[in-house]
């Protein structure tokens, strides 16, 4: 007997159906074919299921089962279809019925018949309310997760016998109804606050001006200096995530097996802080059948490089097209995948080797050549396309043995929402999400300056030799300071503070 089961792939971060279809038929007792480009772990499901069946006290059909995953061009990966398989094997020994196109079956098998976590189940769940199936049958662990997605019936299946009472009537599953702490929107709980952090106060002026607009950052200083302190404490002045936003990260993690246990929907941005010794492949994505890296995993979140110029010049190299573009695409033999990476990048740097150049506490010890060199480590096109290049000296011990504690994250997060408000609404309607996505035409239409404006521009670009890159970074970094202050227009002193985060030439 045939019997048809729907179940999902994952292409990248989104789902694609794949018929499962069981014939179960005279022949070799015990033979189990699977065709239609399965990985290891999908033939691996074989004795998966088996044993499933078998220790969950069911009858596997003495005849020789020939299981198709179609379109059988599409390559599958994982162990979620052991669950539609062996559904499907008992539909086609007449032990359950055998009519389910309108529900969704994924899940992995453990011998004893227990349903286990797969990974990417929002994004099977997304595809299933796509296409018009009204029920999902998912691990009960990933209930809430399904449960995401509006208009569906998630059913939680903790063992392969209890679905099988539940599919021949005799004792139903109850469907998952989400509860509030599934979507409550808990205060972040960040590791460190702004107000802890002594002196540098031109320095957090410029991570707010960084978090207000998407801007990116560079800090350089001596070892000690607190550039590696400030930067994890940015995501705790970030606005808080939209739930839009929200679903996006959250079906990146779902993807990539990272989403925290207990947490189906992820509400704080993220922050990712990768060793200077990653790959590319780590950094950007990659392998046989890509999967999202470091920088899709900081989608709408912060993406922290210590010790920039350490990491490879060619790993450094792939970020280029990422900031310009905010989505990469990685192109294989198989097919081309995009995966969305509108990231925050924060660089830290040392200003040479032994860290100490232009340090007014401590001597130097490297040689002009070698300071150019480890500067030179970072690419001109990549350090051009760095919105905020600030300094980070020594803190005085008055100021670290002080008492008074600085401005808190909440306050500085107050003004910086209030400066995405703005741009929300100046942006409305468009895909762009803050200052640093606008392209030349937003630019032309948002950045206009007066007289006297033009005229300092004019000087900058002659005396800083900025490229046009350059320029229209520096007015965009003028729009997020003047949305800071409030101001409709840009005022030559939001312009001269967004010209004094640039790099200088030669530097």
């Amino acid at each position: 007997m045939l019997a048809k089961i729907m179940s999902c792939a994952l292409v990248g971060l989104d789902g694609m159906l794949v018929d499962v279809e069981v014939d179960v038929h005279p022949g070799l007792v015990g033979m189990i074919d699977i065709v239609g480009l399965p990985d290891a772990a999908v033939q691996e499901s074989r004795q998966r299921v088996r044993s499933a069946i078998h220790n969950s006290r069911l009858r596997f059909p003495d005849k020789r089962i020939t299981i198709n995953l179609a379109p059988a061009d599409l390559r599958k990966e994982g162990p979620a279809y052991d669950l539609p398989i062996a559904v499907g094997i008992l539909a086609g020994a007449e032990q359950i019925p055998a009519d389910y196109q309108d529900s969704l079956f994924i899940g992995e098998l453990s011998l004893d018949g227990n349903v286990r976590h797969v990974n990417g189940i929002i994004s099977m769940a997304s595809v299933a309310r796509e296409n018009g199936l009204h029920t999902i049958y998912v691990p009960k662990e990933d209930a809430p997760e399904a449960a995401l997605v509006p208009d569906l019936q998630v059913m939680p299946v903790e063992t392969l016998g209890q679905l099988v009472m539940h599919l021949n009537n005799l004792l139903l599953i109850e469907p998952y109804v989400p509860g509030d702490d599934d979507v409550a929107d808990r205060e972040p709980d960040y590791a460190t606050d702004f107000s802890e952090i002594k002196g540098q106060e031109h320095v957090k002026r410029a991570l707010e001006v960084a978090a207000a607009g998407g801007h990116c950052v560079l800090m350089t200083g001596p070892p000690g200096s607190g550039k590696t302190l400030l930067a994890r404490a940015l995501p705790s002045i970030l606005p808080r995530l939209t739930i839009d936003e929200s679903l996006e990260v959250t079906k990146i993690y779902s993807v990539a097996g990272m989403l925290p246990p207990g947490q189906p929907l992820l509400r704080h941005r993220p922050f990712r802080s990768p060793h200077h010794t990653i790959s590319q492949a780590g950094l950007v994505g990659g392998g046989h059948w890509p999967r999202p890296g470091e920088i899709s995993l900081a989608h709408r979140g912060v993406l922290f490089l210590d010790e920039l110029p350490e990491f490879g010049m060619r790993t450094l190299e792939v970020l280029r097209q990422p900031l310009e573009d905010k989505v990469v695409t990685i192109s294989r033999a198989t097919g081309s995948l995009s995966f969305p990476s509108n990231f925050l990048m924060v660089g830290a740097r040392n200003p040479c080797p032994c860290g100490y150049y232009g340090d007014a506490t401590h001597e130097c010890t490297c040689s002009h050549g070698m300071i150019e060199s480890y500067q030179k480590r970072i690419s001109g096109p990549l350090m051009d396309r760095i919105d905020i290049h600030v300094e980070v000296p020594h803190v005085d011990y008055e100021k670290l043995s002080g008492q008074t504690l600085a401005e808190t994250s909440a306050a500085i997060r107050a003004r910086v929402e209030a400066a995405r408000e703005r741009q929300q609404a100046r942006f409305k309607g468009t895909a762009l999400y803050a200052n640093a996505d606008m392209g030349p035409k937003e630019v032309r239409e948002h950045c206009r300056l007066d007289e006297a404006g033009s005229t300092l521009i004019r000087a900058a670009m002659r005396q800083l030799g900025l490229s046009a890159r350059a320029y229209h970074r520096v007015l965009k970094l003028a729009r997020t300071i003047a949305d800071l202050a409030g101001a409709e227009g840009i005022a030559s002193s939001h312009l001269a503070e967004a010209l004094q985060y640039r790099r200088r030439l030669g530097e």
